[in-house]
C-alpha cells in the first residue's frame, strides 16, 4: 500500500516561513518524481513545485525565489521550504508522487491527504 503523509502546515503571518514534509512508503522513492500542488478555496489545484528522480526542479512563477523543493532518497521524503509567505499562498498543499510500487512496473500517480497553510496579512 502506498502512503504519502504531509506535515508542517499551519497558520503564519506574511513574511514568515514554513517547511512542509511529505513522508512516503510503499513506492520506489528513488525512481519517483515528486511534486507539491496546492488548492485554494474556489480555485483549481495547481502545481507549485516538482523534483524529478534526478533532482531536476521546476517551480510555478509565483513562488520562484521563495520556495525550494528538495528530496531525501534515504528518508524517502520530499520537502517544500516556503519563505516570504504571502496571503495568496494560503491553500491546502498536497504531495504527489509519480512512481511504481515495490514489485510492480506500472507507473501511477499517488496523492497525500493535504496539509493546510494559512498566511495572514
Amino acid at each position: 500500500q502506498v502512503q504519502l503523509v504531509e506535515s508542517g502546515g499551519g497558520l503564519v503571518q506574511a513574511g514568515e516561513s514554513l517547511r512542509l514534509t511529505c513522508a512516503t512508503s510503499g513506492i520506489i522513492f528513488r525512481s519517483s518524481d515528486m511534486a507539491w500542488y496546492r488548492q485554494a478555496p474556489g480555485k483549481q489545484r495547481e502545481l507549485v513545485a516538482q523534483i524529478t528522480s534526478d533532482s531536476t526542479t521546476n517551480y510555478v512563477d509565483s513562488v520562484k525565489g521563495r520556495f525550494t523543493i528538495s528530496r531525501d532518497n534515504y528518508k524517502k521524503a520530499t520537502y517544500l521550504q516556503m519563505n516570504s509567505l504571502k496571503p495568496e499562498d494560503t491553500a491546502v498543499y498536497f504531495c504527489n508522487a509519480k512512481g511504481a510500487r515495490y514489485g510492480r512496473s506500472q507507473i501511477n500517480y499517488y496523492w497525500g491527504q493535504g496539509t493546510q497553510v494559512t498566511v495572514s496579512s
